[in-house]
Formats: structure tokens, C-alpha cells, sequence
């Protein structure tokens, strides 16, 4: 599949200003071929009450890469034919649809979710199962990846979900240099959970934590364990477990997994190092190992990866 370079976002009325905000700061401002769009041009109000001129209308999603859907407060009403039409169209010539939030609702009303699992915010999935009973709501994921079909959900997820996308079509490096001018996390997983049953306590063994993982992520050459960042939260081997999962919605094995797979795709566009170097640059003691490890995750060897994303 190309990577993509258009994108385009329609806006329906009552469209969130966060939900703008995020694609017009991760895609408009990072040098993509970036269009807001309506139903029709003209102007439309936003969650906020404040008007939001449009210049384009459906006929920008003809021409995009990738089309977004991006949420509303009007999501509950059907949208309107033409619309959907338009969606369906972009979809069929071969390209990718996203949405995040309440914006789902949008690619399942126009049937493209039927049969696949999709995700919104947590607080209106099942909203989304009773309105749309074909598609496979699933409230517990950040984002989940249907090949052209993402969904993703709600409020600041919209960033994740683009995010990912990014590092999916353009590489780590891409997607981290959005991350970094963001001031945030360049990737978390989509099976990450939403939200957290209940808040990490907020006492001196969160600074702890912190800290724990700042050093983690510094030292991702080394050979890690998980007793090995307990012993430096001061924590027993279970409760850094818990702490650290509440924290961050995965195992201290599966983020330190994630953590050294993410810097071997930044090394592999941005560097020259042999492969058995960034092995061992990720903490991996064998290069066989980091191979079969990185094929699983990307879908490819790193050498392939390197191939498709290498910068310069």
C-alpha cells in the first residue's frame, strides 16, 4: 500500500474543536497535503458554539489518501446520504478511512465496519453495538487496525490513533519527530486499555515509577528484569507489577518489548548500523532473536523495514 500524502477531514456540524485540533496539529502542520471538508462549504459551528469556515466540500475525499471521520455532537442523527456516499466511494477506489471518538459512527452507518471490529470512546460503545449491531464493538481498545479501516477512541486517543498511523505508513521517526514537537508519547499500543478501573495513587512511589521508567528507556541497551526495576521503584516484584500496568496499560515485559522494538525501527531509518548492532543497541544478545522478535511486530524482517523506511 503507498504511503499517504493527502488527507482529508470532514467535519459534520457540532464537530469537536479538540478533534480539529489534533488532525490540524499531527497532519496540516507536519507538511502533509492536509483539507478540511464539509458536507458543502460554507460555515459550521463547533462543539464550542464558535463558527468554523470550510472551503472544500465531498469532493476533496475523492482525491484524498486518507479520509478521516472526526466527531460531532450530532453523531446520534443519520448522516446525510451524500455523505455517505462519499465515504463509501473513497473507501472502494482504495482509500484508507479513520476515525476516532464518535466519529465512528460515521464509516458504520455507511456499512463499512459491518463484520470487523471497531472501537469508539467507552462511554457510547454500546450506542455504537445497538445502532450498528453488524460491526464487532470492542470499548476496551485505544485503537484497533482493520488494514484500511481504523478506528480508534475517544478525546486525546484521536492523537494515538494518528500517531499510529503515521509510524504504520511513514516509520518510527516520522511519527516520533510529531510526538516530540506534541509533547507526547509517540506510540502506545491500540490494545491498551481506555481507561483505568482506578487512579494510580498519587504518593511517592508514582515519582518512583516515574523515574524507574525514564531510566528504563535510557538504558534499553541492557539486559533488564523485571526484579531489576523493582528493586529501583523499592517496590516488591507484585506491587511494581500492578503499579507499573495501572501506569502504563501493559506488562513491564511487554513495554520493555515495545520500547525495544520502537528505538530498532528509529535506528533502521536513520542509521546505517548493521543489523547485529542494533541488536545489541536494543538489549537483545542475540541478533536471531531481535530478527524473529521485530518480524513478529512489524510484519516484516528488519532488513525489509529498513528498505521501505530509511531516511536520507
Amino acid at each position: 500500500m503507498p504511503k499517504f500524502r493527502s488527507v482529508a477531514a470532514y467535519a459534520p456540524q457540532g464537530v469537536t474543536a479538540l478533534g480539529l485540533g489534533i488532525v490540524n496539529e499531527i497532519f496540516n502542520r507536519s507538511g502533509f497535503d492536509f483539507a478540511i471538508c464539509a458536507e458543502r462549504p460554507g460555515t459550521l459551528r463547533t462543539d464550542l458554539g464558535l463558527p468554523l469556515p470550510v472551503e472544500h466540500g465531498l469532493d476533496t475525499l475523492a482525491r484524498a489518501d486518507l479520509v478521516l471521520a472526526l466527531p460531532g455532537m450530532e453523531f446520534r442523527a443519520d448522516p446525510p446520504q451524500a455523505v455517505l456516499s462519499a465515504f463509501r466511494d473513497a473507501y472502494a477506489r482504495g482509500a484508507m478511512i479513520a476515525a476516532h471518538c464518535v466519529g465512528t459512527f460515521l464509516p458504520a452507518a455507511a456499512g463499512l465496519l459491518d463484520d470487523l471490529e471497531a472501537t469508539t470512546h467507552w462511554r457510547f460503545a454500546t450506542d455504537l453495538a445497538a445502532r450498528h449491531p453488524a460491526v464487532r464493538v470492542r470499548p476496551e481498545s485505544l485503537y484497533i487496525d482493520q488494514g484500511r479501516l481504523i478506528t480508534g477512541a475517544g478525546a486525546v486517543a484521536g492523537i494515538d490513533l494518528c500517531l499510529y498511523l503515521i509510524r504504520r505508513e511513514h516509520g518510527a521517526a516520522t511519527a516520533n519527530r510529531i510526538a516530540r514537537d506534541l509533547v507526547t508519547t509517540p506510540y502506545r499500543s491500540g490494545g491498551q486499555l481506555q481507561y483505568l478501573p482506578a487512579p494510580v495513587a498519587d504518593d511517592g512511589d508514582d515519582e518512583r515509577l516515574s523515574e524507574v521508567i525514564a531510566w528504563a528507556r535510557a538504558n534499553l541497551d541492557r539486559r533488564i528484569s523485571v526484579d531489576d526495576l523493582a528493586s529501583r521503584a523499592l517496590m516488591s516484584r507484585r506491587s511494581f507489577a500492578r503499579r507499573f500496568k495501572a501506569a502504563t496499560g501493559a506488562t513491564p515485559h511487554a513495554w520493555l518489548l515495545a520500547q525495544r522494538l520502537n528505538l530498532a525501527e528509529e535506528l533502521l531509518e536513520t542509521t546505517d548500523l548493521p543489523v547485529e548492532n542494533i541488536a545489541h543497541h536494543v538489549g537483545y544478545g542475540s541478533a536471531a532473536v531481535f530478527r524473529e522478535q521485530f518480524a513478529l511486530r512489524r510484519g516484516v524482517p528488519p532488513r525489509d523495514y529498513r528498505r521501505a523506511f530509511k531516511q536520507g
